[in-house]
């Protein structure tokens, strides 16, 4: 069984920072990507940020020059940096992983940004 474990989520006010962690564990086999998408309010879930291997990196482009995706490959896991936070930020991280025996997504972890 797999399971990816979310963490780091929480109220933070705008301009703040929080970083999310995300770690894969269970069958995945070999990992090709992994990535954050959010859904905000009454939005459609949205890319945030991917890293394919260790340096292949796209950027959803409302947090270009905000937040920063990481991943340790001998742990499985991803993070995500997130700074210069604004209330539009505010939503549902979800962490996603792509590997060579299927695609897998979090339970979600919350961050809200708000005064």
């Amino acid at each position: 069984q797999v399971q990816l474990e979310e963490s780091g989520g929480g109220l933070v006010q705008p301009g703040g920072s929080l970083k999310l962690s995300c770690t894969a564990s269970g069958k995945i086999g070999n990992i090709y990507a992994m990535g954050w998408s959010r859904q905000g309010p009454g939005k459609q879930n949205i890319l945030v940020a991917r890293i394919s291997g260790e340096s292949d990196i796209i950027y959803g482009d409302s947090v270009k020059g905000r937040f920063t995706i990481s991943r340790d490959v001998a742990k499985s896991t991803v993070y995500l940096q997130m700074n210069s936070l604004k209330p539009e930020d505010t939503a549902l991280y979800y962490c996603n992983v792509h590997g060579s025996l299927g695609d897998y997504w979090g339970q979600g972890t919350q961050v809200t940004v708000s005064s």
